[in-house]
C-alpha cells in the first residue's frame, strides 16, 4: 500500500530516483564525501556515541539515534574549524557515527546475560569485540541488497528519523544570514544532562528515582518515576504516539498485571531477620521481574512474528538483488551503486568463520557449533528485514530490537532443546545466538536509516556503506572496556542505578529453557501473546481508519518489560512535543520541533558521556560514588523533587521553538 509521507521535508524531492539536484552547480553535485577529516572525526565520533549509548540502555533499556547528534557536531567542526560547509561530508560524519552506536544495544542487551548466569566472574575482552564486530559487519552485509527494497522502491515507509536528519543536514549547510542555534541547544542540552547526573550519580545529592508502593492484602500497588532529564529528551524524540504507548505498556504490567498477580507479604516489611526484610517497593519489583515481564515476553514473540510475516516479500527480493549481482550485473552510476556482491559473499565468509570460532570456543562440541552458526546467519538474515521495516515505519530509536532478540532466543533455546542439549553451555549457546541477532538487527536497522538520508542529499551508497565497515570496525574494540568501567560501580551492571533489564530477561529465558529450577512461566507468556494479539487487531483498525494515533505492539511490549519509573518521563517529553506540535501539520513537525530535538540530543549525550566518565574514574580509582546527604532523607526528596520540577521548567523553556522557525 502507497501512503503520502507525512514527514517527507521540502527538499526531499530528491530520494531515490534523483539523488542529486540537478539544478545545483557540478562543483556541489560533484562535491568529495570520503575525505582525511571525514574518517577521523567519523571514527572519533562512532566511539563516543557507542559509549554513551551502552549507558543509555543499561539504564533506559532503550537506545536512542546518533544520527541527529553527529551531523550537528559535524556541521559544527567543518564551520567553525575548518570554515566550510559540506552537506555530503557531514552526512558520511554522522553514517560513521551512527553504525557504530548501533552496536551498544547488540552488546548491553546480551553479553551482560553472561555474567548474570553465572558464565563469566566478568566480560571476557575478544569475545565481545568478535560478537560485536561480527554481528555489526553481518548487519551491514545483509541490509545491502535491502536497499532497494527497502529505501529506494519503498512509498509506504516514512523513515522519520531519517528523514529528520536529512533536514538537519540541509538546514545547517545553507547559508541564509540568519543566526544558527543548533550548536548553542546540544551544548545547553548536555550541561543539563551532565549537571543531573554529576549531581546524582556521583555526588548524591539528588534521589535517581521517586517511587512509593502499598500493600493491600497480598496485592501491591506501585508508583514511581525517574528523575532524568536523558528519559524526558527521549520522549520528546520518539514524540507522543510512541512514548504513549510505553507508559500504557508500563500501566499494563504495573498498574494492573502486579496487582492482580499478587504474592506480596506485609510481614516482610518489618522483618525481624534483616536477611529476610523486604520493604513494599523491593517486592513490587520481585513480582514484575518473576511474574509480570513476561506477560511482555508473549506480546513481543507474537509481534515480532507478525514482523516476519510483513516483510517476507522483502527477504524474496533481497535474495534476488544478490544472485542478479553476481550472475548478472549491470554497471550504475555513483550515486545508485552499493558494495558489490562479490565483496559480500567475501566478508560474509569471514563472518562465517569468526562466528564458528565464537560458537566452538562456548560450546566445544563441533556439531551444535554449525547449528548455532547456521541459525545465526538464518535469524539474522530474517531479523535484517524486519529491522528496516520497522525503521522505515517508526523510526530508528523505536526499533523494538529486543523484542526481536526475545524471538531469537526462543528460537534458539527450542531448537537446542530438542536437540536435548542442555546446562550452562546450552544457555550459553542461546545467548550466543541473541547476541548477534541483536547486533545484526540494530546495525542493520541504522544502516537502513542512514541510506534513506544519504539517498535524500546525494551521497553514494557505496561510500557510505564503507563508513558504516569502519565504524562498525572501530566501535567494537570500545564495548567491552566501557562494561568493565560500568560493573564497576555501585551495584554493577543488573543493579538499580544500572538494571540492564533486556539482559536479565534474556539471562532468565536462557535458564528457563535448560533449568529444572527455574522454568519459563509459559502460562504468563501465553496471556502476554494473547494480549499482542487483540494489540495488532485493535492497530490493524486504527489503520484501516487511517487514524492518526496507532496502536504499534512493539512500544507497548516493551513498556510492559520495564521499570515503570521510565515510563513517566518518557511520556512527559512525548506532551511536551505534542504541545509544541500541536496546530502544525504533520510536513511541518520535524521542523518545528527542530530545536527540541538537538536539545533532547544533546540531553541525551551530556548524561550518558558523564556517567561513562564518572564510571571510569570510579573504576580507575577503586573507589565509590560521594553520598552527600546521606542519612537526611527528607531533605534530599525535597531537593530532588524541586530539581524535578526545575529541570522540566528548564526542558519545556530550551525546547520552545525559535519564533523565527
Amino acid at each position: 500500500m502507497s501512503e503520502t509521507n507525512p514527514f517527507k521535508s521540502p527538499n526531499s524531492t530528491r530520494a531515490d530516483s534523483s539523488p542529486v539536484d540537478p539544478s545545483k552547480p557540478d562543483s556541489e553535485a560533484n562535491a568529495p564525501e570520503l575525505t582525511i577529516r571525514v574518517i577521523v572525526l567519523g571514527l572519533i565520533l562512532s566511539v563516543v556515541m557507542g559509549a554513551a549509548n551502552v549507558y543509555v540502555g543499561l539504564k533506559a533499556g532503550m537506545t536512542v539515534s546518533a544520527s541527529i547528534p553527529a551531523a550537528v557536531m559535524a556541521m559544527l567542526v567543518f564551520r567553525y574549524l575548518f570554515r566550510s560547509n559540506s552537506i555530503l561530508e557531514a552526512n558520511q560524519v554522522q553514517t560513521s557515527a551512527s553504525a557504530g552506536e548501533s552496536l551498544a544495544a547488540g552488546i548491553i542487551f546480551t553479553m551482560p546475560a553472561l555474567v548474570m548466569i553465572g558464565y563469566w566472574d566478568n566480560f571476557d575482552y575478544w569475545t565481545i569485540t568478535i560478537v560485536a564486530f561480527t554481528g555489526g559487519l553481518l548487519g551491514i552485509l545483509f541490509m545491502i541488497p535491502m536497499r532497494k527494497v527497502f529505501v529506494v522502491d519503498n512509498d509506504e515507509l516514512i523513515y522519520p528519523e531519517g528523514v529528520a536528519c536529512a533536514s538537519v543536514l540541509e538546514a545547517g549547510t545553507q547559508v541564509d544570514g540568519k543566526s544558527d542555534d543548533s550548536g548553542t541547544s546540544l551544548i545547553l542540552g548536555g550541561m543539563l544532562g551532565g549537571i543531573f547526573k554529576l549531581a546524582g550519580g556521583f555526588f548524591g545529592i539528588l534521589l535517581g528515582t521517586f517511587e512509593a508502593a502499598k500493600i493491600v492484602g497480598s496485592r501491591i500497588l506501585y508508583l514511581g518515576a525517574d528523575v532524568s532529564p536523558m528519559l524526558i529528551a527521549v520522549g520528546f524524540i520518539v514524540r507522543l504516539n510512541v512514548a504513549l504507548l510505553i507508559f500504557i505498556g508500563g500501566a499494563i504490567s504495573w498498574l494492573i498485571c502486579i496487582p492482580i498477580i499478587g504474592g506480596a507479604d506485609a510481614s516482610l516489611i518489618n522483618a525481624a531477620d534483616p536477611d529476610q526484610a523486604k520493604s513494599a517497593v523491593d517486592q513490587a519489583y520481585g513480582v514484575w521481574s518473576s511474574s509480570a515481564r513476561y506477560i511482555g515476553v508473549g506480546a513481543m514473540v507474537v509481534g515480532g512474528f507478525a514482523s516476519l510475516v510483513s516483510v517476507f516479500g522483502g527477504l524474496v527480493a533481497a535474495v534476488k538483488q544478490i544472485w542478479n549481482g553476481i550472475f548478472d550485473p549491470q554497471p550504475e552510476p555513483d550515486s545508485k551503486r552499493d558494495i558489490p556482491s562479490w565483496s559480500i559473499l567475501a566478508l560474509g565468509g569471514l563472518c562465517t568463520a569468526l562466528l564458528a570460532y565464537v560458537n566452538y570456543s562456548f560450546t566445544q562440541d563441533v556439531t551444535v557449533t554449525v547449528v548455532c552458526t547456521l541459525a545465526m546467519l538464518v535469524l539474522g538474515f530474517f531479523f535484517t528485514a524486519v529491522a528496516s521495516y520497522i525503521v522505515g515505519l517508526v523510526g530508528n530509536s523505536n526499533s523494538p530490537v529486543s523484542g526481536m532478540t526475545i524471538t531469537a532466543v526462543l528460537v534458539a533455546g527450542l531448537m537446542l532443546y530438542l536437540m536435548n542439549y542442555s546446562g550452562t553451555d546450552a544457555m550459553v549457546a542461546t545467548l550466543g545466538i541473541a547476541a548477534i541477532v541483536c547486533c545484526v538487527a540494530c546495525t542493520s536497522g541504522d544502516v537502513c536509516n542512514d541510506l534513506k538520508t544519504g539517498s535524500m542529499v546525494g551521497a553514494s551508497p557505496f561510500r557510505q556503506q564503507i563508513m558504516q565497515v569502519l565504524g562498525v570496525f572501530v566501535a567494537s574494540f570500545i564495548m567491552c572496556p566501557v562494561l568493565w568501567a560500568l560493573q564497576g560501580t555501585e551495584g554493577g551492571i543488573g543493579g538499580k542505578e544500572l538494571p540492564a533489564p533486556q539482559a536479565g530477561l534474556f539471562a532468565s529465558l536462557a535458564e528457563g529453557f535448560f533449568s529444572d529450577s527455574n522454568p519459563l512461566p509459559w502460562h504468563l507468556i501465553a496471556v502476554g501473546a494473547g494480549i499482542g494479539v487483540v494489540i495488532l487487531i485493535i492497530d490493524t483498525i486504527l489503520k484501516y481508519r487511517k487514524s492518526s494515533f496507532r496502536a504499534y505492539l512493539m512500544p507497548i511490549a516493551v513498556g510492559m518489560y520495564l521499570p515503570f519509573g521510565l515510563a513517566i518521563p518518557i511520556l512527559i517529553g512525548g506532551i511536551m512535543a505534542h504541545f509544541y506540535s500541536k496546530g502544525h501539520p504533520k510536513e511541518e513537525h520535524d521542523r518545528v520541533l527542530h530545536r527540541g530535538v538537538l536539545f533532547s540530543s544533546g540531553v541525551i549525550a551530556g548524561e550518558a558521556l558523564t556517567a561513562v566518565a564518572i564510571a571510569i574514574v570510579l573504576f580507575s580509582f577503586g573507589t565509590k560514588s560521594m553520598s552527600l546527604l546521606e542519612g537526611q532523607g527528607t531533605v534530599l526528596m525535597v531537593l530532588t523533587a524541586g530539581a524535578f520540577v526545575a529541570m522540566i521548567a528548564a526542558f519545556a523553556f530550551l525546547t520552545k521553538p525559535s519564533r523565527d522557525k
